[in-house]
């Protein structure tokens, strides 16, 4: 019997975990989910109490309003940075493996290749300055325990998300103007709490990881592929450029990871976005 602890489980990502972990009724796991409200990841006493007992813990915890972290960085860094601090040091004490999830913005978006697993951390604004710190105290605490596993563009069923924000105001908008020179990876959160479940019941080695859906395209391009999927027409869909939609965070211009890590690992890769995109709108993932 495999102990789990998943953290942050009322959040989108805490409850796509909670169903890929549920899904196997013979994979022998005992699961352990608690919201924030039930266990605050800043409060390492609490976090020593309840990672005790546990196996493996995986955090889906996270301060993630990346423009509010422009004005809130100390709560950003208390729950992004020393929470995943608290969250390694007491895997460490009780034997356990962390798997914490991170993000693309912790690089600063000037590539254009696929970032690599060990490119330097270079982050554009607050929100991603926490999740790098994060990363780096997480490996200090337990290096030969912890998964930093990095994803980008999420979306799903169990919390706000870009794909819910474009299907919103296209009911009460004709046309919605979004940008067109910012590239990534959309990822559905289905398929990667699934990835997650396989990296953390396999033999691959504690450091960092990449997981996102194959591909890329920008918000734009995301964005019209929504529509299409909501059985709306994309010619909706204006495009816009960075410099016409101002926001208190700057964001990556490339946000794309590559997952060279993952495939040494013997893992089998996410699936095209457009893929999942149109697997999640048939699940009823996207809102109607």
């Amino acid at each position: 019997m495999t102990r789990y602890l998943v953290t942050g489980a009322s959040g989108m990502l805490g409850q796509d975990l909670q169903a890929a972990l549920a899904r196997d009724p013979d994979a022998r796991r005992e699961v352990t989910a608690l919201s924030r409200a039930e266990l605050d990841v800043t409060d390492r006493d609490a976090v020593l109490a309840a990672v005790g007992g546990h196996d493996l813990v995986i955090n889906a915890a996270a301060y993630t309003n990346v423009d509010g972290a422009e004005t809130h960085e100390d709560e950003a860094f208390a729950i992004n940075a020393a929470g995943i601090e608290n969250l390694a040091v007491a895997a460490r004490e009780h034997g356990a493996r962390l798997l914490t999830i991170s993000t693309d913005y912790v690089f600063d978006g000037a590539g254009t290749s696929p970032y690599p697993e060990d490119a330097p951390r270079d982050p554009l604004n607050a929100y991603g300055r926490s999740k790098a710190e994060g990363e780096r105290l997480a490996l200090a605490a337990h290096p030969a325990g912890v998964f930093i596993v990095r994803t980008a563009w999420l979306y799903g069923a169990g919390g706000p998300n870009f794909a819910a924000t474009m299907l919103r105001l296209a009911a009460s908008n004709p046309t919605v103007s979004v940008v067109d020179d910012q590239l990534g990876q959309p990822t559905w959160t289905a398929d990667l709490a699934a990835a997650l479940v396989e990296l953390a019941e396999s033999d691959a080695t504690p450091g960092i990881y990449h997981a996102t859906n194959g591909g890329q395209t920008s918000w734009y391009g995301f964005a019209r592929a929504i529509f299409a999927e909501a059985g709306l027409d994309p010619e909706r869909v204006l495009p816009t450029d960075s410099a016409s939609f101002v926001r208190p965070a700057p964001r990556p211009a490339y946000s794309v990871l590559g997952h060279a890590a993952w495939d040494r690992a013997g893992l089998a890769p996410l699936r095209d976005w457009r893929e999942a995109l149109a697997a999640a709108a048939a699940s009823g993932a996207l809102p109607a």
